[in-house]
């Protein structure tokens, strides 16, 4: 996965949840995604050109000019400006939550949705759960809650798992690909994935199917794109009809008129009305060869096509928390005694780092990193000494010369600034935790120049308890920092019935004092808010729910006197007319509605004088309670 070849890893739930980090309650693991992902430094993935020839393993590149982004001002005030734009995003691996977790968590200011990278689609019907056994004593609901109470939207990813055979190992082509290509089938992919997501009410899906890319040949992607292209449409519709994100992670793509498509099994053009978010992979440039990780200029040309085709606000920049490390040269036999040197320690072999290790393992070695303005990426050159013996026990020594890239804070301030250039969605690191401090700080910075303006809102009803049919007046209120109002903005009127899910019954837009009224007809207790739409310059104003208090209508007769001992009808009509609304009498009696709404009572009373009399209907979730006036009886 993200990258191919690598993987590390003031609320009280907050605070709860890093000092369970903090303390090793999950285990803090590091390894390798998979098998065939363990093996990419020594089988570099390719970058493809076109559909007619084969790839060719990445080199180090010599761009052409970078265009240059649009000035990002540095605040100097950070309290003068408002809260940062959220525009980082990540992914929180099974395998490193006593890392990755705390790391976004800490920075939640710039964070609106994280991705568990705990889930591998493995057949049609079956999703396996990675989180589990590498967590066996933290619940999956505990990191959960710990994203909920940092207001995280969580959009989990699936991995494409279908390659490999889970009782021989065999890894197949296009499994993935046939099973989306049947109906039958299809359809239990997009049902597998729909219940995975609103059985665990999460907020959404990533998708980050590679093997489409980097399993399946380039032969197979003609026919996997039209296969892929209506999987999206089915299980976009699925979600969407649950009110539910979906979001695709691919490689780059480019301008197929540059002469250079890239990973065009992906379709941008033709999902992008489908998908909410494109997450693209903008590093694993270099890997068989030293180099920058994701160059600026390659990942500005795959940025530039994909707002062609796709709207600007659904693109997320993929960036790495990772660097590599490639053996260029090695001088002298090294040593086979107490390890095994000689095949890990040869030229082309590479290794992995994390961000926050960089600068160890440079002054470690005396080596001073470079920041290449071009790539903005940072590099050193270092020589590393092995001692030991070979087979036969003789003493041996072999020194290696290293070359080590990798994204440091610069970098990250670098592709910011493209977010701001083109005002995309935001950036997604792989992963989260691995990143330098300095690296958060600097997104910060770009993310505090660009903050959008909040919005106040707020919402009022002419009344809150009312009996059904009874019109209700609303108006929502918007509102700028500067106390001006929001005129002009589009918003959403929304209600949820008891029970039920938030469902949009207006839209319009704000007026020149910036209100929007409405009237509404409802049939029950209903819950209101409404928002306004969030845009580059302005965020979401959400108003608070007013809960409107909906009751039936009684109307009922009585006689004004009784004869004491004989037996008199009382006749109750409620409204809206249902069956079985269970109506009472101030005398203990009760009584049940029929079809028509009517329900009757046989009323005997032996005792004389004025008797108070008074039916109600108690209050259930659709309905609030009522009762009749209070009506005195002279019983002769």
């Amino acid at each position: 996965m993200k990258p191919r070849g690598f993987a590390f890893a003031p609320k009280v739930g907050i605070v709860i949840a890093l000092l369970l980090l903090s303390s090793g309650v999950f285990n803090a693991g590091v390894g390798f995604v998979r098998s065939d992902v363990a093996q990419a430094d020594a089988t570099p993935s390719p970058t493809p050109t076109d559909s007619s020839t084969t790839p060719t393993p990445s080199a180090t590149p010599t761009p052409s000019a970078t265009p240059t982004p649009s000035a990002t001002p540095t605040p100097t005030d950070s309290s003068a400006l408002g809260p940062p734009r959220k525009i980082l995003t990540g992914w929180i691996p099974y395998y490193s939550m006593k890392t990755a977790l705390p790391a976004a968590i800490l920075n939640a200011d710039l964070i609106p949705e994280v991705s568990p990278f705990w889930f591998s689609l493995k057949d049609q019907k079956t999703i396996t759960d990675l989180y589990t056994p590498a967590n066996p004593s933290v619940p999956m609901t505990v990191p959960l809650q710990s994203m909920q109470a940092a207001g995280f939207k969580i959009i989990p990813t699936i991995t494409d798992g279908t390659d490999v055979n889970p009782k021989t190992g065999q890894v197949s082509q296009m499994v993935l690909s046939n099973l989306v290509a049947n109906p039958t089938s299809r359809a239990n992919v997009v049902n597998t994935i729909l219940n995975l997501v609103v059985t665990n009410k999460f907020d959404g899906i990533d998708l980050d199917f590679e093997n489409f890319a980097f399993v399946d040949s380039i032969s197979t992607w003609p026919t996997t794109e039209i296969r892929w292209v209506q999987f999206l449409s089915d299980l976009s519709t699925a979600l969407h009809a649950q009110g539910k994100i979906l979001s695709i992670t691919t490689p780059p793509l480019f301008d197929p008129s540059s002469g250079k498509k890239g990973y065009y099994v992906y379709a941008w053009s033709q999902v992008a009305a489908m998908i909410d978010e494109l997450h693209i992979m903008a590093y694993d440039y270099s890997t068989s060869s030293p180099g920058p990780i994701g160059p600026l200029q390659w990942t500005t040309n795959a940025v530039t096509y994909a707002v062609s085709v796709i709207p600007a606000s659904k693109i997320f920049i993929g960036i790495p928390g990772y660097g590599r490390d490639w053996v260029t040269k090695v001088v002298g036999t090294c040593p086979t005694l107490p390890i095994n040197y000689s095949k890990a320690v040869a030229p082309g072999v590479v290794s992995t780092f994390v961000m926050h290790n960089a600068g160890t393992l440079a002054s470690t070695y005396g080596a001073t990193p470079t920041y290449n303005q071009t790539f903005a990426e940072s590099s050193f050159t270092y020589q590393k000494i092995y001692n030991g013996t070979t087979a036969s026990g003789t003493l041996t020594t072999c020194t290696a010369y290293r070359t080590a890239w990798y994204q440091d804070a610069a970098s990250f301030t670098a592709r910011a600034n493209l977010v701001a250039q083109y005002r995309l969605g935001g950036l997604s690191e792989w992963t989260f935790g691995m990143e330098d401090p300095t690296a958060f700080q600097a997104i910060r910075v770009v993310a505090l120049a660009i903050s959008p303006d909040s919005v106040s809102a707020k919402l009022t009803a002419d009344s809150t308890n009312i009996s059904i049919g009874t019109p209700t007046n609303v108006t929502g209120t918007f509102v700028l920092p500067d106390k001006t109002p929001a005129a002009g903005i589009p918003v959403h009127l929304q209600t949820q019935s008891a029970g039920g899910v938030w469902t949009t019954v207006q839209d319009g837009v704000t007026g020149t004092d910036g209100t929007y009224p409405a009237t509404l007809q409802l049939t029950g207790n209903t819950n209101i808010r409404m928002y306004s739409d969030a845009t580059w310059q302005r965020l979401e104003g959400d108003t608070p729910t007013i809960a409107i208090n909906v009751s039936r209508i009684l109307s009922w007769s009585i006689p004004a006197s009784m004869k004491a001992g004989i037996t008199y009808p009382v006749v109750v009509h409620v409204l809206p007319a249902v069956l079985g609304v269970a109506v009472n009498l101030t005398n203990g009696s009760h009584a049940v509605t029929d079809a028509t709404g009517t329900a009757t009572f046989a009323v005997t009373n032996d005792s004389l004088g004025f008797i108070p009399f008074r039916v109600n209907i108690a209050p259930d979730s659709n309905y609030a309670g009522v009762q009749s006036r209070l009506v005195t009886v002279w019983v002769r």
